[in-house]
């Protein structure tokens, strides 16, 4: 019986707020041209994670320039004045180390995890990247084709790939959080090299981004290096751009039917969220626990095991920096059709609006987000990236050892009444995906609001 499902958009950034029941110990200060340090000391394993949070993503982007974050997720990986074309994985895999990065609608975010014995490598390869990246057609022209075969199989022709694009459309249209972090070929096609130096030199700047070390380090030696290959790099002189998202008002429930490469039709519910660290986000996420937090979930027992309707589910709570979606997605089990399913969906949740979560079930949910604590960092990676995320999302890095408590202020009052809020049809975005194979049945030629097929 499958559980959960993998969803492509998954891979965009959500933030994990785990915390190991140790107190994570760290200093953090900011040098003269505004980039922000953050050094968690841990001399347990001789491995070190040194990772860079650029304050941008596609949220920043202007309009006609959408999939820029995502762009230079890959661009700056393309090596530097000093770093050859294509030679900075080779340098850091030569290195025994593992890299990556990460786009999201409100980041990007890039990190290396070496041996510690090569931590002055890892802070040679970000500063070379914030100071001097390569940008240019060679390059640009090369990532172009890697983003376009990323989306084609990533996106397009991923089941379901395009659940992510489609909700923020249908949610969030009208503001700078309607287009994914993908974006759009058509307008990485349209771009000039400028376009592409402009945005290089205002958001990837020492004054847009935090240094988040953690490992087997020495904090006054961290401290040293961290000036010799960060300190002379000048602040950015352009203005960053910070829209202010406001969801528009929805006319009810948005519907849209997607025909696509799938096999299984499915349902996905999505409610527009508050933004993630406030009080109501903390609910929400206990809500999300009650749905789909282990076999005794409320959508595992009734949609699976009891009714057998769905043949799985996963309950994802989007949160992002000026809002974000919860979502919901079931694939129906064979002899139920998507309707059926979705309204066992809205009876579940109509629930959670209508009566308190039992006192039981309750303490039940509380046991598991302090498990999650307990058990969350198991890695200087994920501590690095926690670290970063609770300083620029949150304006309080010191929640890597406190925002439990902020778990512990929600009460059954509060679930119910985050549900009445922002479940509500006024908030709410329903897809449902069909294979094409059922496009021209009569019947199912109602497609969406827009008019448009997939």
């Amino acid at each position: 019986m499958i559980r959960k499902i993998s969803l492509l958009f998954m891979c965009c950034a959500i933030v994990s707020f785990s915390v190991n029941a140790q107190n994570i110990e760290y200093e953090e200060y900011k040098l003269d041209n505004g980039l922000h340090v953050i050094l968690h000391q841990d001399n347990s394993t001789p491995i070190v994670t040194v990772a860079v949070l650029y304050h941008v993503g596609s949220k920043n982007e202007p309009k006609g320039r959408s999939g820029f974050a995502h762009f230079f997720e890959h661009l700056m990986f393309e090596g530097s004045e000093n770093i050859g074309r294509g030679e900075y994985f080779k340098i850091i895999q030569a290195a025994g180390g593992q890299l990556n990065a990460n786009t999201s609608p409100d980041r990007t975010y890039y990190f290396q995890t070496l041996p510690s014995n090569r931590l002055e490598l890892g802070l040679y390869m970000e500063s070379e990247r914030m100071l001097h990246a390569k940008i240019d057609s060679a390059g640009i022209a090369t990532q172009k084709e890697v983003v376009k075969e990323e989306k084609r199989q990533g996106v397009d022709n991923q089941p379901y790939g395009t659940v992510l694009e489609k909700m923020l459309k249908n949610a969030y249209k009208g503001t700078n959080y309607e287009w994914s972090p993908i974006g759009s070929f058509d307008d990485i096609d349209a771009a000039t090299d400028q376009d592409f130096v402009d945005f290089y030199e205002t958001f990837y700047v020492p004054n847009n981004a935090t240094l988040s070390i953690a490992g087997d380090i020495d904090i006054e030696e961290a401290k040293k290096l961290i000036k010799d290959y960060f300190g002379e790099i000048k602040s950015g002189t352009k203005d960053i751009p910070r829209p202010s998202i406001t969801a528009p008002v929805l006319d009810g429930v948005v519907e849209e039917t997607v025909f696509d490469n799938v096999q299984l039709p499915a349902v996905i519910q999505g409610y527009r969220m508050p933004p993630q660290g406030t009080d109501d986000y903390y609910a929400l996420q206990m809500v999300t626990q009650l749905l789909s937090g282990g076999q005794s979930s409320r959508f595992q027992k009734i949609l699976v095991d009891e009714k057998r309707m769905a043949l799985g589910f996963q309950v994802i709570p989007l949160g992002l920096e000026d809002g974000g979606l919860f979502i919901n997605f079931a694939l129906p089990n064979q002899g139920y059709e998507v309707s059926d399913l979705a309204k066992e969906m809205d009876v579940i949740v109509e629930q959670i609006k209508e009566e308190l979560v039992p006192e039981r079930e309750f303490k039940k949910l509380q046991n598991q987000i302090e498990n999650n604590f307990i058990s969350g960092y198991g890695s200087v990676q994920s501590i690095a990236e926690s670290l970063a995320n609770y300083h620029v999302y949150f304006g309080d890095t010191e929640l890597i050892n406190s925002e439990i408590e902020r778990y512990r202020k929600v009460t059954r009052e509060d679930l119910m009444r985050v549900a009445k809020k922002y479940f509500a049809p006024e908030n709410k975005v329903v897809l449902t995906y069909r294979p094409k194979s059922e496009q021209e049945k009569p019947g199912d030629t109602k497609i969406n609001k827009e008019g448009g097929n997939n």
